[in-house]
């Protein structure tokens, strides 16, 4: 069975190049391509594509935002993101919009095909690497969550003390405890972040809550 496919990407010759593949696959057909996230919103409901490969930055909305409204209607199609961009935070905004895969745009050929493929019949296609980089964030976020679970409500109270700038003797006064219990915390508190002082332990719980 054929599918169609609608290409968003704003620069003309890597377009033309995207529509050029899809035309050397026999299952496969090209029904529209467009510059812009707005052309493509215009467009693509009355198109009905099985796949839409998506660039993420476009002049006027990304290719994320229309991502999300693309999801909205009623016989939405699959969308794999094609883009330059390979950092966590937008890898997971796209995941997060509702995109079905993630390309990196100097993908092979034969790997874009067969992930048109594999998403119509509900894969994931990603990026080797990009496939990496999710199962490393979830590993840290396990690593996190249980370092999370290891501190005790009191040792958390004192750790956003100290990231709020406050000084032993001033969180052993809002505690009520005295100041070498608050130095207990903090050595506990390290040793379960697996940092070397309070210096590291403030800076990577900033790091998680900014």
């Amino acid at each position: 069975m054929t599918k169609s496919v609608v290409v968003v990407e704003d620069d003309r010759g890597l377009r033309d190049q995207i529509v050029a593949i899809l035309r050397t696959a026999p299952d496969i057909k090209c029904i529209g391509a467009y510059a812009t996230a707005e052309e493509a919103l215009a467009k693509i409901p009355a198109q009905n594509p099985d796949v839409v490969l998506m660039d993420i930055r476009l002049p006027g909305m990304s290719g994320i935002e229309c991502v999300g409204q693309l999801k909205k209607l009623n016989s939405a199609p699959q969308i794999i993101m094609v883009t330059v961009y390979e950092d966590t935070d937008r890898i997971f905004r796209a995941l997060k919009a509702g995109a079905n895969g993630y390309l990196v745009k100097s993908s092979p050929p034969d790997e874009l095909l067969d992930a048109v493929r594999d998403v119509d019949t509900g894969g994931a296609p990603m990026s080797s690497h990009i496939a990496c980089k999710v199962v490393e964030h979830f590993h840290v976020q396990e690593a996190d969550d249980h370092e999370k679970n290891n501190i005790s409500q009191r040792e958390q109270q004192v750790l956003t003390l100290l990231a709020s700038g406050f000084i032993y003797k001033e969180i052993g006064d809002q505690l009520g405890i005295g100041v070498e219990t608050v130095r207990s915390h903090v050595k506990n508190i390290c040793q379960k972040m697996h940092v070397r002082n309070r210096v590291e332990a403030v800076a990577k719980h900033q790091a998680r809550i900014n």
